[in-house]
């Protein structure tokens, strides 16, 4: 399995191979013993899959705190996103910073977001699914997140064709998100 890792420390980019032929193709998108010393020892819990009808459907900033804070492993199994990990452990030398990937259907590659990371994407073209790992359940008591378009977190969102007009697709909830400099502490 390929890997990339960033500047900040947790995030991982990993790219299962495909083996193809005239079937179609076959691919180990997990594997513990492969992984393992890629992210750590994450224990998943739950799968979750998601279908954005419209391009421009932009989802989070999503965290969890603790005790039930998640890291996920993001992959996209049908169109395109683009995907946002955002540094939000305190005393990180990092924090407030974020990795942006695309994640396709056609490239493969998963994104790896640890405990301490808020996510979010926004859909690239129309029906995209992603289906996601997580290390922890959900708890609607623990579930948090972040402005999607605070300046100060600097992310360069796409414009998207086919987007709905203003911008993005969002759900109420995301639309009132905090600040990051209003965001309560969530991980030391």
């Amino acid at each position: 399995m390929e890997h990339q890792t960033f500047d900040i420390a947790g995030p991982v980019l990993l790219t299962p191979k495909k083996f193809g032929d005239e079937r179609g193709f076959f691919s180990e998108t997990y594997n513990e013993r492969v992984v393992s010393p890629l992210i750590g020892d994450a224990r998943f819990v739950q799968d979750n899959h998601s279908l954005s009808a419209p391009a421009g459907t932009l989802r989070g900033l999503h965290f969890q705190i603790d005790p039930m804070g998640q890291g996920k492993l993001v992959r996209v199994v049908r169109g395109a996103i683009f995907d946002v990990a955002v540094d939000i452990r305190l005393k990180s030398p990092t924090f407030g910073k974020h990795v942006a990937v695309t994640l396709s259907a056609e490239n493969w590659s998963q994104f790896w977001i640890p405990v301490g990371f808020a996510h979010g994407f926004c859909t690239l073209e129309p029906n995209t699914e992603v289906i996601y790992k997580v290390t922890q359940y959900y708890s609607p008591e623990c579930d948090r997140g972040l402005a999607f378009d605070d300046p100060e977190l600097g992310i360069a969102w796409p414009k998207v064709a086919g987007a709905p007009t203003g911008g993005y697709l969002l759900s109420a909830k995301d639309k009132t998100h905090p600040t990051l400099r209003d965001l309560p502490a969530a991980f030391a």
